[in-house]
């Protein structure tokens, strides 16, 4: 096919649908399952399960919207490009510098996890020291090509897809055999304060949190650039790993709550000292006797942190060669390798993730927090530029007459809805103590774009206007 001939210089159609499947279902089993969850329990108990069907709906609403253009305009900018091309160029600039910040921050969040999880076998390993050695390796990786990058992230994510769906058959062996304790029931979903122990409030206030955890799906947008077929693997795709996430979330959030109380598993995250850093998968196996199984499954856990992170330095990398061919990044970074890799692109997130290292020297205990409080807060800013761009391509293909072949359900109702949810998270935030800030700073984030691009304009006057729709 002529489409995957290498052009030097220039990205290359080397990721098979079996890739784009595995990519788009890599990118959500990660922290925001494995670690972010201790925080989700800690405020709904049982009722996670519901918030996580919540979310994943909603999640899975936003990549049909994204799917729809995608397959219109197969690029590599993705959502940045289309916030550009129908809302305006402002939008465009700030769509894809905000998305490269939030994957930069999740990048760092990885890494971070990665010493988490190292630190179950070596207490006295520092998370500083993991992050290091994990970050050196994975961007060195990136640096070969797509090809390499794609069968690498292939494998990480069968890993992770093993590991979840092993989880699940092993505790629900344990559960219906009898064999995981007197403590393993069904009952454990309503009992010890029932299935809303903290009031509707309680999952309300997690939704932040669950937000996350979907956080990475929107990845799929950048690999459309590099698709063999992207009119059928992206669609597919989408329609696909949607319903599998939310396979795994809910079925191994059951599984881990029907185990044991889920006020026993809390006090057993919290008698470490950090919530946020334990997984409560590991703890619950550990709890159950099977340290071989804690162990297997703490290795997992590990690779899809670093799976995670492989997945945020290659749609950074993506996003910002695509942005330096519209004029809203440095040119440099749209350069390209022989192998077809944008190597700039990726050392200059590197530069920043890197700083991971000495946030995790300085804040060993509390850096995971605040790292999830500041993506989240980046993912509802991406979310709604996906939503309402949406919104005015749909607009503009009437005006045009133009039947898309890949239509989002229920548009333009859904979209309101999906916007009414992440001003909800907003409120969430703002409401949180100890997230709060992250809120407040998000119109201090947009007006520090606003003026970087008012500057970029002035030093480029041939830069298109503002708003040119």
């Amino acid at each position: 096919m002529q489409g995957n001939e290498p052009t030097p210089g220039h990205l290359q159609r080397r990721l098979s649908n079996r890739h784009i499947q595995m990519i788009a279902l890599g990118g959500t089993i990660g922290t925001g399952l494995f670690l972010g969850s201790a925080g989700v329990l800690e405020l709904a108990g049982p009722s996670m399960i519901l918030g996580y069907g919540i979310g994943g709906i909603v999640a899975f609403m936003i990549m049909r919207f994204l799917g729809e253009m995608l397959v219109e305009t197969p690029t590599s900018s993705s959502f940045s490009h289309f916030a550009s091309e129908h809302w305006g160029d402002f939008a465009g600039f700030f769509a894809g510098w905000n998305c490269v910040v939030m994957y930069v921050l999740v990048g760092m969040l990885e890494l971070t996890a990665a010493g988490k999880f190292v630190q179950f076998w070596w207490p006295g390993v520092p998370t500083w020291g993991t992050a290091a050695v994990c970050f050196v390796l994975i961007n060195a990786m990136n640096f070969v090509s797509v090809r390499v990058y794609g069968e690498t992230e292939f494998w990480f994510a069968m890993v992770k897809v093993a590991a979840v769906v092993g989880m699940i058959a092993l505790g629900g062996y344990l559960l219906i055999s009898g064999e995981g304790g007197p403590q393993a029931s069904v009952g454990n979903l309503w009992r010890h304060g029932g299935f809303f122990p903290n009031g509707v409030h309680g999952l309300v206030m997690a939704m932040a949190l669950i937000l996350f955890s979907f956080g990475g799906l929107e990845m799929l947008g950048f690999t459309a650039a590099e698709a063999a077929e992207p009119g059928r693997t992206i669609p597919k795709a989408i329609n696909q790993v949607i319903f599998r996430v939310l396979i795994f979330y809910i079925g191994s959030m059951l599984v881990l709550l029907c185990l044991a109380p889920w006020t026993q598993l809390l006090a057993s995250l919290q008698a470490g000292g950090d919530t946020y850093g334990s997984s409560p998968f590991v703890r619950i196996f550990s709890a159950l006797g099977n340290r071989f199984t804690a162990d297997a499954l703490n290795f997992i856990i590990l690779t899809a942190a670093l799976s995670v992170y492989n997945g945020m330095v290659y749609g950074n990398s993506r996003l910002l060669y695509g942005m330096a061919q519209r004029g809203h990044a440095p040119k440099g970074l749209a350069k390209v390798s022989r192998r077809g890799v944008p190597s700039a692109a990726i050392l200059l997130p590197a530069f920043f993730t890197g700083s991971c290292v000495v946030l995790n020297y300085v804040m060993p205990n509390g850096a995971v927090e605040l790292l999830i409080s500041l993506a989240v807060a980046c993912l509802v800013l991406t979310w709604f530029v996906i939503v309402l761009t949406h919104l005015k391509f749909r607009r503009r293909m009437r005006a045009l007459g133009i039947v898309t072949g890949f239509p989002a359900p229920g548009s333009p109702v859904s979209n309101w809805l999906c916007l009414g949810f992440l001003v909800l998270v907003v409120v969430v935030i703002l409401l949180t103590p100890a997230i709060r800030a992250s809120a407040l700073a998000m119109p201090i984030w947009v007006g520090t774009v606003l003026a970087a691009y008012r500057c970029a304009r002035w030093r480029r006057p041939e830069m298109p206007k503002q708003f040119a729709n």
